[in-house]
């Protein structure tokens, strides 16, 4: 009873509410600590409660993530089913998991749950073979391929987005139009996603076509009448791959396209429908009329989207979308630094200085270092435009931080392409010295 009192003390004087150190406080695996927990209307927002058994717990009335919950039972569910006799179900259950994972990763920074993701994902085919069970092979690889892909995201190199690429051609071996044709658009667009991002990687423009060619087929079965939704999302995706291949080409009918493209997308992806959605359409749509803008010498262009991007900030708060806040805080940089080039004051300047220094609060270079780069490398654009109007040296010293922080980051990713830009503003310094 002593050793009883005394851990009840030690909980009850204890400095934290984690139901995980309050168990090992208590002397006992948090795993299985709280199985028959009464919950009864208690608060557990912000507790991971992932790993913990709770298969049994009273939890009427509670207030926890959803998600959380949801690879919990995944966990509980895997635990009850034997893969030696049961090796189907073992491996629905890894899939499940998988799932599980995968929407809780998503919505982090890290890449730790993905990668949980990933290696339920490989278990499930383990038993979940081609041979065996075609179409269960065959989504599963679907599903190993959006985890991979949003990994290989948050990572320099190209390793994860090629099995990406392979995991999703696997699927379509199955996922044929003919049998399944949602789900073969289904895997056409995660395909053109995974491809997009290599291919704005790489310096070429291969990747970019086959991923226009991917978001193509997908619409033919994904139409506004059909699937509304899934129309605009595979119209803002293929929005994205014709703007960034605009940008690689001298003339603009890829970023008409690709403007085009998001305006369909948002007669469905509307605010009050979908506000994510609809920020993330009118950010890319701000990309789009940026890179027009830069190449039309006007600034009807640019200021049409700097307002996309401010209408984007209205839903990507800080403290809701902190990644994609700091993506379009990037973004409107870049198109107030265009418009502080062809305006006399620095007025505009200013406002990019400022909306870099938001962006790099959350795209730091632990967290996401490419486009912590990125932004370091608009950072050195930046300089050169306050150079060009003060004649401050001094600009030209920060530039050269700059670029040389990006170039190191983009040497180590093989990013050739941004390599490229980078050597680029730097042989712009160079010439800027020379006079």
């Amino acid at each position: 009873m002593a050793g009883w009192q005394e851990r009840v003390l030690k909980i009850l004087r204890a400095e934290t509410d984690d139901l995980k150190k309050l168990a090992q406080i208590a002397g006992h695996d948090p795993k299985s600590f709280y199985r028959s927990a009464n919950f009864r209307n208690a608060d557990l927002t912000g507790q991971d409660v992932s790993d913990l058994d709770l298969s049994q717990a009273k939890l009427t009335g509670a207030i926890f993530d959803e998600d959380e919950l949801a690879v919990s039972k995944a966990k509980v569910e895997l635990q009850t089913v034997p893969r030696s006799s049961a090796p189907l179900d073992w491996a629905m259950a890894q899939n499940n998991l998988g799932n599980a994972l995968s929407t809780l990763g998503a919505r982090e920074t890290g890449t730790a749950r993905l990668e949980q993701a990933v290696a339920a994902y490989r278990a499930a085919l383990k038993e979940y073979t081609r041979n065996r069970v075609p179409m269960e092979w065959a989504m599963t690889r679907n599903n190993l391929g959006a985890a991979l892909q949003t990994v290989g995201a948050r990572e320099t190199g190209t390793a994860r987005l090629e099995q990406a690429v392979a995991a999703y051609h696997a699927a379509l071996k199955e996922l044929t139009r003919d049998r399944v044709p949602m789900d073969w658009a289904m895997t056409q667009n995660n395909l053109g996603i995974a491809l997009k991002t290599l291919g704005e990687r790489e310096s070429g423009t291969a990747r970019l076509e086959q991923a226009v060619a991917a978001y193509h087929a997908a619409l033919e079965e994904y139409t506004r009448d059909r699937v509304p939704m899934n129309w605009a999302s595979t119209q803002n995706n293929l929005g994205a791959a014709l703007q960034t291949l605009g940008q690689r080409e001298s003339g603009t009918a890829r970023l008409e396209q690709a403007v085009a493209a998001y305006h369909a997308a948002l007669e469905e992806r509307t605010r009050d429908r979908v506000p994510m959605e609809w920020a993330m359409t009118q950010n890319n749509l701000g990309n789009a009329l940026k890179t027009l803008g830069e190449r039309d010498g006007g600034t009807a262009r640019l200021e049409q989207a700097v307002t996309a991007y401010r209408a984007a900030l209205e839903e990507y708060t800080r403290d809701r979308m902190p990644l994609d806040w700091a993506m379009t805080q990037n973004n409107l940089g870049g198109a107030l630094i265009t418009l502080g080039e062809r305006e006399s004051d620095t007025a505009r300047l200013e406002q990019a200085v400022a909306a870099y220094r938001a962006a790099l609060k959350e795209r730091t270079r632990d967290r996401l270092p490419m486009n912590w780069a990125m932004t370091q490398g608009n950072l050195c654009s930046l300089e050169l435009a306050f150079f060009d109007k003060s004649g401050d040296a001094a600009h030209l010293d920060a530039a050269e931080r700059h670029a040389a922080s990006a170039r190191e980051v983009f040497a180590e990713a093989g990013a050739d392409h941004y390599l490229g830009q980078i050597d680029g503003l730097i042989a712009q310094i160079a010439a800027r010295r020379a006079g």
